[in-house]
């Protein structure tokens, strides 16, 4: 039975691991050929062979504008048509604003503000009317953190851009949203939830009692991507488990307590 977006063509950045694997695996399930695009070209195509004949891997770095240019390009050439992208791209590398130094800040901005940039803006060049892009923000879009003054600030930034990109592609009828996620188990986040203390507070601080798992986010994801959204264009969503009603816990001092 064909699936519900069969035909369409998606480019998911970040598709090797996470976030960006749950989300391929959904499209493809439901019949979109997938673009894996990660810095990661070996895990790509090993993800690119589970998924089977409609996926294919290219290596992408968010911080350089050229290999984002070409992955679309690229994908809009071999298909002839661009549906949907998802950026799943982020680092997120800590240090109070006393001691960072810039080349920390400027990494972590990069990969999560400007290479956001990059994919909405070669995204919208490859696409026609109907496409979706779908960015991760993260709850640290809207609760700050200490020592997680790059990460915050940057994907602020990348929820504010998705509303500035929702105004400008409306009329070419492209919509523009992204998904905010609390903690959700991926590599990203391996070094707080293997520290229980760290992991304790997060689960206090989370009304639905438990971290989020990829697919969890992935699903909001492809709703976004799908037909399912086509009014709804300029949303930043929450996934969290309602972590935005609390407090977000204070992981610079677990750290230090561990020291």
């Amino acid at each position: 039975m064909p699936g519900r977006m069969e035909g369409a063509v998606a480019v998911v950045i970040g598709g090797a691991s996470g976030i960006g694997w749950a989300t391929a695996q959904l499209l493809a399930a439901e019949g979109v050929s997938v673009v894996i695009g990660d810095i990661d070209i070996e895990g790509g195509r090993k993800r690119a062979v589970e998924l089977g004949g409609r996926a294919e891997a290219v290596r992408v770095d968010v911080v350089d504008e050229e290999s984002v240019k070409g992955i679309f390009e690229g994908a809009e050439a071999q298909h002839g048509r661009l549906d949907i992208a998802v950026n799943c791209a982020g680092v997120n590398l800590l240090g109070y604003i006393t001691d960072l130094e810039a080349q920390t800040w400027r990494r972590t901005v990069d990969i999560c503000l400007t290479g956001g940039f990059f994919v909405i803006k070669h995204a919208a060049r490859a696409m026609t009317a109907g496409g979706s892009i779908v960015s991760i923000t993260s709850l640290n879009a809207r609760q700050a953190a200490a020592g997680f003054a790059g990460y915050c600030s940057a994907k602020a930034g990348l929820a504010m851009l998705t509303e500035v990109a929702a105004l400008e592609l409306g009329d070419r009828g492209i919509r523009v949203n992204a998904v905010s996620p609390g903690l959700v188990e991926t590599p990203l986040v391996e070094g707080l939830t293997g520290v229980p203390a760290i992991q304790a507070d997060f689960t206090e601080n989370t009304p639905l009692g438990r971290n989020g798992l990829p697919r969890d986010v992935a699903e909001a994801v492809f709703f976004l991507a799908s037909d399912a959204s086509s009014w709804i264009t300029g949303e930043v969503l929450d996934v969290n488990g309602g972590a935005h009603l609390r407090r977000y816990p204070d992981v610079m001092k677990h750290i230090e307590a561990m020291q």
